[in-house]
């Protein structure tokens, strides 16, 4: 997850910009995906796997074709692109593509 961090004055996201979704305790990780991406499979599990292994962590997939409004706001420009999420719903650390597990866990440090 080595793209950066998210812009100033990003804007917050709570449970109803994410679907109804829970915000987890510390931190959450937003994965937004699209019906036909393959690495959006694998991403899906391994940010379960991480939200599984450390507390008060959720996770949240959102489908990029049902929230356009919300992408196009993020500029969100292909899937996966996962955000983590502070305890507040600020991002802190937005990256596109298929993450690893250690990324992720590292990505994770930065809204702990």
């Amino acid at each position: 997850m080595g793209e950066g961090t998210a812009p100033a004055g990003a804007p917050r996201l709570g449970p109803e910009r994410l679907g109804g979704a829970p915000l987890g305790e510390r931190a959450t990780l937003v994965q937004f995906s699209s019906a036909f991406c393959q690495p959006c499979r694998a991403t899906r599990r391994t940010l379960a796997e991480v939200a599984a292994m450390v507390p008060g962590v959720g996770h949240v997939e959102i489908d990029a074709e049902e929230h356009l409004a919300l992408v196009r706001e993020l500029g969100i420009a292909r899937t996966p692109t996962v955000l983590v999420l502070d305890a507040e719903g600020r991002i802190v650390r937005r990256a596109a593509g298929q993450p690893r597990r250690a990324d992720v866990i590292a990505a994770l440090g930065r809204a702990l």
